[in-house]
């Protein structure tokens, strides 16, 4: 510690510092960005102005294991490690958060001022706090441009999607497949090519538009994406892993992907192994098929069994089913190649594994997982009559659990419609807490229920990580203690 800087390689050395218990910052950032140089800078001199926390840095697009731990999806980005937990994060240029966020944990330079882009730090030249003031107004007029935003927009959009279906296997790397940039590129390069199988690509480095693009349109922030018939198969790890346990060769083979030899084997009229170009299944099989798919109301036609499956994509579908409470049955078609083949063209679907529910196709995995996070998946379930109808406990759960910080008031925060809901609206505003909301005039079932659920007779209620911290009186005596934003951020 004591003023130094540690550039960090691997999760294990990060999780070793945050185990030692002292306060910890740790700094995602890319050499391409210049708002990361700038707030780089900041966080060196932070690291001479607080002794006593460690300050690290990963250089995010080469060390993707801990980018993907933090979910980092935009440059630069920071998380705040206390007592051997995360504290808290930060997306973004924004000096002023950066250094308060740090004094929070690590103590502040003066007790009882807040560290500012006026004070940032005693070690800070004035050329820094120039740059950091600087890129404080531009952040405040316009956010940072760097940092992904929530959409994008229509031709982008419409051009990573070109790229993407350009070809069966398309890699957007570092680099090009003759001259690699980064050995992550250099390494799916090679499974690739070990694969036998022809693919597309796209440098990253040649368009940065694109390369920020992608990272939302994928979500998936760093590179390289690997993607197969549209659908992302991951980056370099997960190509790797899915190289050496065979599971790629499997899904180039579902989906109906010739490797070189494979083509060269159709050439001569030997189509070994090659997938079935019928578009019709004979009545044998065809009622086999239909049988195995109307054998239980849930049915999974997977790789491998429920406890033991045979691919990444299929040991998710099993997860959603068990997290949902979905009593189901499956079928590996591993053990059977007719079932396999016959399957893709009686439901038209090429790849494994396929959901069905009451005899309808679901999907595969992206769109169960898909219908998992909006709901819809919960919603099918009940309306096909395999699962309960949502009583009113249950939606208050839901509701209750929409959000970490959860108010449920008279009105809208914009619009309150009582002034005990307005008062704690501006507590939480001023306090820079963000927070989900429901106006309990719109829906007396659950104004009624909650009063009951949560053994609180009045409104507003506000909740944090699905307790109840309490009305109006209670959170305006946590504000004015000062103890509101802590108590909502533990």
């Amino acid at each position: 510690m004591g003023g130094s800087v540690k550039d960090v390689k691997s999760k294990g050395e990060v999780d070793a510092v945050v185990a030692g218990g002292s306060p910890v910052i740790l700094h995602f950032w890319a050499s391409w960005c210049e708002a990361s140089k700038h707030m780089d800078q900041l966080f060196t001199h932070l690291s001479t102005d607080f002794p006593k926390a460690h300050f690290l840095r990963v250089e995010a697009e080469e060390q993707p294991e801990i980018s993907e731990a933090y979910s980092v999806s935009a440059v630069p980005f920071f998380v705040f490690f206390k007592d051997g937990k995360t504290f808290d994060t930060l997306e973004g240029a924004d000096p002023s958060s950066l250094a308060n966020k740090v004094a929070k944990i690590a103590g502040s330079i003066n007790p009882g001022e807040a560290a500012s882009p006026a004070s940032l730090g005693m070690a800070a030249g004035s050329a820094v706090l120039e740059a950091v003031k600087e890129l404080a107004k531009e952040n405040d007029s316009s956010k940072e441009k760097n940092v992904v935003q929530p959409g994008l927009s229509g031709p982008l959009r419409k051009r990573l999607q070109q790229l993407v279906d350009s070809h069966p296997v398309f890699l957007f790397m570092k680099g090009t497949p003759e001259e690699p940039k980064c050995k992550f590129s250099r390494k799916v390069v090679d499974v690739l090519k070990e694969e036998k199988v022809k693919f597309g690509s796209f440098d990253v480095m040649s368009d940065s538009e694109l390369r920020e693009g992608l990272k939302k349109f994928s979500n998936w922030p760093t590179f390289p994406q690997l993607y197969c018939k549209g659908e992302l198969l991951g980056g370099c790890d997960i190509a790797v892993a899915m190289h050496e346990n065979g599971e790629l060769r499997e899904v180039f083979k579902d989906q109906g992907i010739d490797t070189t030899d494979e083509a060269k084997e159709k050439e001569s009229g030997d189509a070994k192994g090659g997938i079935s170009k019928s578009t019709n299944l004979s009545s044998a099989l065809s009622s086999r098929v239909e049988s195995l798919i109307n054998s239980n109301a849930v049915m999974l036609f997977m790789k491998g069994k429920p406890d033991e499956p045979k691919c990444g994509f299929s040991r998710k579908v099993v997860e959603i089913l068990q997290q949902e409470s979905v009593p189901f049955d499956s079928f590996d078609i591993l053990t059977d190649e007719e079932v396999r083949q016959g399957l893709k063209v009686y439901s038209n679907w090429s790849s494994y594994p396929q959901l069905y529910i009451k005899g309808d196709l679901i999907g595969g995995s992206d769109i169960v997982l898909e219908m998992q996070k909006s709901g819809e998946l919960q919603k099918t379930l009940r309306e096909k009559g395999i699962i309960p109808a949502e009583t009113i406990q249950d939606r208050l759960k839901r509701l209750i659990a929409s959000s970490p910080v959860m108010l449920f008031m008279k009105g809208t925060p914009d619009v309150p419609r009582c002034g005990f809901s307005s008062r704690v609206v501006d507590a939480l505003r001023q306090e820079g807490l963000s927070f989900g909301f429901f106006d309990i005039l719109s829906d007396d079932d659950v104004r009624q229920g909650l009063k009951v659920y949560s053994n609180w007779p009045t409104f507003p209620q506000l909740y944090y990580k699905s307790e109840l911290i309490g009305g109006h009186d209670i959170v305006m005596e946590l504000k004015n203690n000062g103890e509101l934003k802590s108590t909502l951020s533990e």
